[in-house]
Protein backbone atom coordinates (compact mmCIF):
# COMPACT_ATOMS: atom_id res chain seq x y z
CA UNK A 1 0.00 0.00 0.00
CA UNK A 2 1.32 3.51 -1.41
CA UNK A 3 1.25 5.95 1.58
CA UNK A 4 1.17 9.61 1.11
CA UNK A 5 2.72 10.08 4.98
CA UNK A 6 5.97 8.87 6.24
CA UNK A 7 7.88 9.05 9.39
CA UNK A 8 11.73 9.16 9.10
CA UNK A 9 13.49 7.64 12.48
CA UNK A 10 17.03 9.38 12.08
CA UNK A 11 19.93 7.87 13.99
CA UNK A 12 23.82 8.96 14.28
CA UNK A 13 25.07 5.29 13.01
CA UNK A 14 27.94 3.15 14.51
CA UNK A 15 30.49 0.75 13.08
CA UNK A 16 28.92 -2.22 15.28
CA UNK A 17 25.73 -3.44 13.39
CA UNK A 18 24.63 -4.42 16.57
CA UNK A 19 24.55 -0.63 17.75
CA UNK A 20 21.23 -0.08 15.09
CA UNK A 21 18.88 -3.21 17.08
CA UNK A 22 17.35 -1.14 19.27
CA UNK A 23 16.30 1.58 16.57
CA UNK A 24 15.10 -1.17 14.42
CA UNK A 25 13.03 -2.47 17.15
CA UNK A 26 11.99 1.71 17.30
CA UNK A 27 10.94 1.28 13.86
CA UNK A 28 8.66 -2.11 13.71
CA UNK A 29 6.85 -0.64 16.80
CA UNK A 30 6.24 2.65 14.88
CA UNK A 31 4.68 0.63 12.00
CA UNK A 32 2.74 -1.83 14.48
CA UNK A 33 1.01 1.21 16.01
CA UNK A 34 0.47 3.16 12.29
CA UNK A 35 0.65 0.59 9.46
CA UNK A 36 -0.59 3.44 7.23
CA UNK A 37 2.45 5.17 7.51
CA UNK A 38 5.58 4.68 6.08
CA UNK A 39 8.09 4.14 8.86
CA UNK A 40 11.85 4.12 7.92
CA UNK A 41 15.38 4.10 9.95
CA UNK A 42 17.81 7.01 8.33
CA UNK A 43 21.81 7.26 9.91
CA UNK A 44 23.74 10.22 9.96
CA UNK A 45 26.85 8.32 9.78
CA UNK A 46 28.85 4.92 9.35
CA UNK A 47 26.01 2.91 8.68
CA UNK A 48 23.11 2.64 5.79
CA UNK A 49 20.64 3.93 4.51
CA UNK A 50 21.52 7.81 5.10
CA UNK A 51 18.88 10.26 5.13
CA UNK A 52 19.14 11.62 1.24
CA UNK A 53 18.41 8.14 0.61
CA UNK A 54 15.50 7.48 2.35
CA UNK A 55 13.70 10.55 1.49
CA UNK A 56 14.29 10.10 -1.85
CA UNK A 57 13.22 6.74 -2.01
CA UNK A 58 10.53 8.08 -0.31
CA UNK A 59 9.83 10.47 -2.74
CA UNK A 60 10.15 8.02 -6.00
CA UNK A 61 7.52 5.71 -3.92
CA UNK A 62 4.81 8.87 -4.03
CA UNK A 63 5.24 10.20 -0.46
CA UNK A 64 4.36 13.67 -0.03
CA UNK A 65 4.58 14.37 3.66
CA UNK A 66 7.76 13.22 5.57
CA UNK A 67 8.03 13.76 9.49
CA UNK A 68 11.75 13.32 10.32
CA UNK A 69 12.06 12.48 14.43
CA UNK A 70 15.75 12.82 15.63
CA UNK A 71 16.53 9.63 17.73
CA UNK A 72 19.18 11.12 20.14
CA UNK A 73 18.85 12.52 23.98
CA UNK A 74 18.74 15.80 23.01
CA UNK A 75 19.24 18.59 20.37
CA UNK A 76 23.16 18.63 20.15
CA UNK A 77 25.67 19.30 17.48
CA UNK A 78 24.71 16.55 15.19
CA UNK A 79 21.08 17.55 15.37
CA UNK A 80 21.42 21.24 15.31
CA UNK A 81 24.66 21.73 13.16
CA UNK A 82 24.47 18.56 10.53
CA UNK A 83 21.04 17.69 10.17
CA UNK A 84 19.67 21.19 9.24
CA UNK A 85 22.18 21.26 6.36
CA UNK A 86 20.82 17.67 5.13
CA UNK A 87 17.14 19.12 5.17
CA UNK A 88 17.57 22.15 3.59
CA UNK A 89 19.07 20.35 0.41
CA UNK A 90 16.55 18.02 0.35
CA UNK A 91 13.78 20.85 0.66
CA UNK A 92 15.60 22.46 -2.23
CA UNK A 93 15.98 18.85 -4.28
CA UNK A 94 11.89 18.14 -3.60
CA UNK A 95 10.15 21.47 -3.00
CA UNK A 96 6.70 20.21 -3.60
CA UNK A 97 6.89 18.03 -0.61
CA UNK A 98 6.81 18.61 3.14
CA UNK A 99 9.51 17.66 5.17
CA UNK A 100 8.71 18.27 9.28
CA UNK A 101 11.59 18.22 11.80
CA UNK A 102 10.85 17.25 15.53
CA UNK A 103 12.69 18.04 18.45
CA UNK A 104 15.51 15.17 19.37
CA UNK A 105 13.10 12.46 21.08
CA UNK A 106 14.80 12.10 24.55
CA UNK A 107 13.67 15.75 24.70
CA UNK A 108 9.72 15.28 24.79
CA UNK A 109 7.96 14.67 28.70
CA UNK A 110 7.14 11.53 27.71
CA UNK A 111 10.16 9.70 26.98
CA UNK A 112 12.03 11.54 29.64
CA UNK A 113 8.83 9.99 32.05
CA UNK A 114 9.86 6.65 30.56
CA UNK A 115 13.98 6.68 30.94
CA UNK A 116 13.28 7.83 34.33
CA UNK A 117 10.82 4.78 35.00
CA UNK A 118 13.25 2.24 33.46
CA UNK A 119 16.54 3.64 35.68
CA UNK A 120 14.29 3.66 38.47
CA UNK A 121 13.03 0.09 37.96
CA UNK A 122 17.38 -0.77 37.61
CA UNK A 123 17.75 -0.60 41.52
CA UNK A 124 18.24 -3.33 43.42
CA UNK A 125 16.04 -4.20 46.38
Amino acid sequence: MNTKQALVLFAHGARDPRWAIPFERLAERARAKRADVNVSLAFLELMEPRLPAVVTQLVQEGHKKISVVPVFLGQGGHVLRDLPPLLDELRATFPDIEIHLSHAVGEDESVQESIADYCLRTIAE
